[in-house]
């Protein structure tokens, strides 16, 4: 799998959580309960999960690029 860069539009992010419970491993929530890419896991941590991720955002607040 290609590296990828994970990243949230904090703009458009609405917090509604399934980053978190879709890919665990890459997204988190922050104090304020909006989307976060965890430390460390900008290139999607291999994640098989991440591309649903994406999916299940209902603002589409997030952005895989090819790195």
């Amino acid at each position: 799998m290609s590296p990828h860069r994970v990243s949230i539009d904090s703009d458009i992010c609405i917090g509604s959580g399934q980053c978190a419970l879709t890919a665990p491993s890459v997204f988190d929530q922050d104090d304020d309960g909006f989307g976060v890419v965890r430390s460390g896991s900008e290139d999607g941590a291999g994640d098989p999960m991440l591309k649903e991720a994406v999916r299940a955002c209902p603002v589409q607040a997030i952005t895989v690029e090819e790195a």
